[in-house]
């Protein structure tokens, strides 16, 4: 999405939120239950710990709360004024209703719609395409966009090859219209191509293969990845979006303050890092602490990288990432 259109109304990030798990599972814990090292995993991922729901109870509406919460008192905003929620996220409470409306009700959002969307990893870069597109059409004023994932609830615990990947949390941002086109959502772009969907995908649990007595117990509903494949697909078209809404928002490389690419590998990450021709200091990793959190790893990082004094107001923000599908996205932002 081109804002280069005159259009004087923005959509500014004023709240910032982040939630995850308290039970961590470090790289000694899966020595323990699958034949892998800590070695082998910090080298090919980059992955130290990750923090999972584990006997809790929590589900992925409770971590949005507690994630919408911070970010609603970070933008002084009551949780009335919102109009809309949207969640991205592979792995909702439920089939039915959304994960959305019972963040929405838990939180006396009573004047806000809400939904979920499903872009698998780029989930909340849909999520911030969406809430700008509503913004600017004049539909809504106060957007809360949250990316949030349980992926211990879909993951394999006897693949040794992905099981030790993913984590759980969930991130939050309160997007507000305003009129200085110079802050906010500068540019965003987001992409698909339906043809590597068997790249990345779980099998079964929906209606092409419902949950049976034989899928309970063939593996099926944990989370199958191509990883050579992922990893070709996902360098070139997120390098493709970050250079697109960079060009779109008039904006060169050497501008940003920081980037915070999707928590998938740490081999991704540095081989956009080097495509980019970036400096290290500029790109944001907090992989070694929480694993790959899908939908959720870009606004944790974003809170993380304010807390550690990496970001503040006026600064420049690339986020980018992809997921299964194949789908991908970038999103600059002013703060």
């Amino acid at each position: 999405m081109n804002m280069a259109n005159g259009n004087s109304i923005s959509a500014e990030v004023v709240g910032l939120g982040a939630y995850v798990p308290e039970k961590v599972l470090t790289n000694a814990d899966f020595e323990k239950m699958v034949d892998t090292t800590d070695e082998w995993i910090t080298s090919r991922t980059g992955i130290k710990r990750r923090h999972v729901v584990g006997d809790s109870g929590e589900a992925t509406s409770d971590m949005c709360i507690k994630a919408a919460r911070q970010a609603l008192a970070d933008a002084r905003m009551d949780p009335a004024e919102l109009d809309l929620i949207m969640i991205g996220t592979c792995t909702p409470d439920m089939k039915t209703p959304s994960a959305a409306v019972i963040v929405q009700r838990h939180l006396g959002a009573v004047n806000a719609a809400a939904f979920d969307l499903n872009a698998a990893c780029v989930g909340f870069i849909y999520g911030m395409e969406n809430a700008l597109a509503f913004i600017r059409a004049g539909m809504y004023k106060n957007v809360l966009v949250l990316g949030s994932e349980t992926l211990s609830s879909i993951t394999n615990y006897q693949d040794r090859t992905t099981c030790v990947l993913f984590g759980d949390g969930a991130g939050a941002v309160v997007i507000k219209a305003g009129n200085d086109p110079t802050r906010g959502i500068l540019a965003s772009h987001i992409g698909s191509d339906g043809r590597h969907e068997e790249l990345l995908y779980v099998k079964s649990g929906g209606s092409r293969n419902p949950v049976t007595h034989e899928t309970l117990g063939n593996g099926s509903q944990g989370i199958y990845m191509n990883g050579s494949e992922i990893f070709r697909h996902a360098v070139r078209y997120m390098q493709e979006s970050a250079i697109k809404v960079l060009e779109d928002a008039g904006v060169s490389p050497e501008e940003l303050k920081l980037v915070i690419p999707h928590q998938a590998n740490i081999r991704i990450i540095d081989a956009l890092r080097k495509r980019l021709q970036l400096p290290e200091e500029k790109v944001f990793v907090n992989i070694q602490e929480y694993g790959n959190t899908s939908a959720a790893s870009i606004p944790i990082a974003m809170v993380e990288a304010r807390e550690q004094g990496l970001l503040e107001q006026g600064d420049l923000v690339l986020m980018v990432s992809f997921g299964g599908g194949l789908v991908w996205g970038a999103t600059l932002i002013r703060l």
